[in-house]
Order: C-alpha cells, then sequence, then structure tokens
C-alpha cells in the first residue's frame, strides 16, 4: 500500500481533486488548462488574489526591464541620465503595493514621473507602468473616480509637456485615447467581475435554500414518522393491554370453571392486534430504508380502515356508535389524517374514559371540508396523571392538511374532537 501524496501537491484554483481509493494510492491529478487560470484571474477581484504582493513584485521587475529596454534603445538623444534613471526605477517600485492602495501608489507614481518628463527624459519608457497603475485604479475603483483620476492625470501630464515642448504636449493629447482606453477596460473587467460574483452569489443562495429545503422536509419527514409511530403504538399496546386484562380477569375470576373459549378469543385478538400493529409499523418505517426511492412512503391508511378502528375499540369494552356519511373521496393525505385522528380519539376514549364508555363516531363531508367529531361520556383521565402526546399529535395532523381541531371536555360531561380538515389539499402536503 502506498502513501497518498495529495497534500504533497500543488493546489490550483478550481483543480480537480480525484478522489483516493480505498488502497490510498495516488491517481492522475488533472490541472487546470491556461485558458482556465486566464479566465480565473480575470474573473477574481485583484485585491482578494492568492500571493498578490511576490506576484505584483514580479510584474513590477518585468515593467522595470521593459522601461530600461525602451529608454536604451528608442529616442536616444533623450536618453535618461543618472537621474532620471532614478526616478524611472523608483516609479517602478509602488507597483508592489498596488493592489492594496491603487490611489496612493498612483499618487507617487506621478509624483517620480512628473520630475522624469520635467528632465526632458525618454517619454515614452514609463508609459507601461503608468498604464498598469491607471488600470488598478479603474478596476478597483468607482467609475466616477476613476474618470476623475483620468481627467486630472491627463490634465497634469499636458501642462507638464507644456513647460518642456508644444509639440510634445500636443503629441500626448492626440495619444491620450489610450489613457481612455486603459480607463475603460479597467471599468469593464470591474463590472463583469460584480456580474461574475452576482452569478456566483445567486448559485449559493440557491444552493443555501436547496440545503435548508431538504433540512426542513427531513424535519418534517422525522416528525410525521414519530407521529404515525405515537398512534400505531399508543393503539396498539392499549388494545394489548385491555385485552389482556380480559384474559387475566377470566382466568383469575373463577379458575374452576374456566371459560376457555372467552381465553382463547382474547388471546386470538391479541395475536391480531400484534400481527396488524407490526404490518403497519413495518410501512412506517419503510421511509427509512435507502433501497427504494425517497418520497417512498408506503400506502397511507385512509377512511375505508376506519370499520376497523371501530372494531377494535369495540372489542376493547367501547361501545362505539358509528355515523359515517362521506359521499366525496378525500384526497389521500386527508384521508390519513382523518383516520389517525379517529385513531388516537378512540385510543383515548379506551384509555380514559372508564369502564365501557359510549363513544360515538360521526364522519361527513360539507362543502369543501370534511367534518370529524369523536364524543364519549367517560370521566375523562385520573386526576395527577401525566398528561400524553395524543392532543397535540391530533392537533398536527390536522394543522398537516391546513385543518383545524378543537378537543375539550363537554358541559354535560365527557370528552369532545372536533376536526375539520379541508377536502383541497396543496401539493407536497404530508
Amino acid at each position: 500500500m502506498t502513501r497518498s501524496l495529495l497534500g504533497a501537491l500543488p493546489s490550483w484554483k478550481g483543480a480537480f481533486r480525484p478522489e483516493v481509493p480505498e488502497d490510498d494510492t495516488v491517481q492522475e491529478t488533472t490541472r487546470p488548462r491556461l485558458g482556465e487560470r486566464i479566465m480565473a484571474a480575470v474573473n477574481r477581484d485583484p485585491r482578494t488574489a492568492p500571493h498578490g504582493t511576490r506576484n505584483d513584485a514580479l510584474l513590477a521587475a518585468v515593467l522595470a526591464a521593459v522601461a530600461v529596454c525602451v529608454g536604451l534603445f528608442s529616442d536616444e538623444g533623450r536618453r535618461p541620465d543618472a537621474l532620471g534613471w532614478t526616478l524611472l526605477l523608483a516609479a517602478h517600485v509602488p507597483i508592489v503595493w498596488r493592489r492594496r492602495r491603487p490611489m496612493l501608489v498612483l499618487a507617487a507614481m506621478v509624483a517620480l514621473i512628473v520630475p522624469y518628463h520635467a528632465l526632458d527624459n525618454n517619454h515614452f519608457a514609463p508609459t507601461p507602468v503608468a498604464y498598469v497603475a491607471l488600470y488598478t485604479v479603474a478596476v478597483t475603483g468607482r467609475p466616477l473616480r476613476t474618470v476623475l483620476t483620468g481627467v486630472t492625470v491627463v490634465g497634469l501630464s499636458t501642462s507638464v509637456m507644456l513647460t518642456v515642448s508644444t509639440h510634445q504636449a500636443v503629441e500626448l493629447l492626440r495619444i491620450s485615447g489610450w489613457i481612455i482606453a486603459v480607463l475603460f477596460c479597467g471599468i469593464d473587467v470591474r463590472y463583469y467581475r460584480q456580474y461574475v460574483a452576482s452569478i456566483v452569489e445567486r448559485a449559493v443562495r440557491a444552493e443555501r435554500t436547496r440545503e435548508e429545503e431538504a433540512r426542513r422536509r427531513v424535519a418534517e419527514e422525522r416528525l410525521r414518522i414519530a407521529r404515525d409511530l405515537h398512534d400505531l403504538l399508543a393503539h396498539s399496546i392499549t388494545l394489548i393491554g385491555v385485552q389482556t386484562s380480559v384474559a387475566a380477569h377470566v382466568l383469575a375470576a373463577d379458575p374452576e370453571r374456566l371459560d376457555r373459549e372467552t381465553v382463547a378469543k382474547a388471546l386470538d385478538d391479541i395475536a391480531e392486534t400484534c400481527r396488524t400493529a407490526r404490518g403497519e409499523l413495518r410501512t412506517t418505517l419503510e421511509v427509512l430504508r435507502e433501497h427504494g426511492p425517497q418520497d417512498t412512503r408506503g400506502p397511507l391508511p385512509g377512511l375505508d380502515g376506519l370499520p376497523d378502528l371501530v372494531a377494535a375499540a369495540r372489542l376493547a369494552g367501547a361501545r362505539v356508535e358509528q355515523d359515517l356519511r362521506v359521499g366525496t373521496d378525500p384526497p389521500p393525505a386527508v384521508g390519513a389524517a382523518a383516520y389517525r385522528i379517529v385513531q388516537e380519539a378512540l385510543t383515548n376514549a379506551v384509555r380514559h374514559a372508564g369502564p365501557a364508555p359510549a363513544v360515538r363516531l360521526r364522519l361527513y363531508d360539507e362543502p369543501g371540508a370534511l367534518r370529524v367529531t369523536v364524543t364519549d361520556d367517560g370521566t375523562g383521565p385520573l386526576p395527577g396523571g401525566t398528561p400524553g402526546f395524543g392532543l397535540v399529535g391530533m392537533r398536527e395532523r390536522a394543522r398537516s392538511v391546513g385543518g383545524t381541531l378543537d378537543a375539550g371536555p363537554r358541559p354535560d360531561g365527557g370528552f369532545e374532537v372536533t376536526a375539520a380538515l379541508p377536502l383541497a389539499v396543496g401539493e407536497g402536503t404530508v
């Protein structure tokens, strides 16, 4: 097994970093092409570029070499003297800090170049470094400041040239179009970088929004699974507890005359409740498996499962009267919410309404809504008992489809749960 050398490889902006295989063997690293590196440098703000001072020092050295060549091999009649060479080379030193203080660098350069021109030295030698300074001001500053800077530089240069030669001043005005071109090139690059930065920012914001939406959906799915598990387990465990109590009572009431049929039926009911709970639990937890699509939730319970809930409540000892009058087929989400609300209401009635409670279930539709009402004549939970999450879960069920739910004791005794669920549910509602 070879040692990974990724840490020793140079890091390029935007370079492709290959995945390290399981045996930790280094594979081929793809470096960005020259055109990609140039576009990355153009798109990047020069003030945030890595190794900016080092690159500007190299740029200053290159510009100084170009200026020396121009001073030596062009216009030999105005070849700089010792003072001229000193001013010319000194004018290139501020370029090292052009990214940090562009205006200060330009001012220092003008302060060195003005006496250089006033001594009638080679007037073309400092031109490249002057253009670089002007471009830096244009690309890093506001357009108004850039225009004022250009006007000031042209005016000051013309005034200095007039003291040397009128012909040179006219020639400077003639070639001042290059100065304007350099400034406008810097302005265009600045706007282009702002445009690219805005695109990148929008992309980052969109990605962040997608991540937040994904987290929100995960949280909603976790809450949905928690509600399903609560409703399922509370209902099943309550029925199993009641059926077990029946079997225990039969066994303890008269051991000599054992009612084997009643005990066998209670045990069969417990087994059937366990099988139903196991199947529903498997369907609920199927969304946590990674083998299928992410939106796989299995079949949602609906209104067709209400008779089974009523039958289970009756087996647990409740006297349930049902009035189901639904003429339209509600959306699956609304049907599932109604099923879970009825399931939790019947479970609470069996647990808290006392022995053999009378429960009435009414379900009917009206224009635009599905009405669910579950009432009982029980005594309610015992004082000092620990409240559960049944009512909270029912309200969350109703809100998840845009409905409302009211629950509380009745004036004549007992407890009542009333829900109004809309028949039109928005897309994506759970």
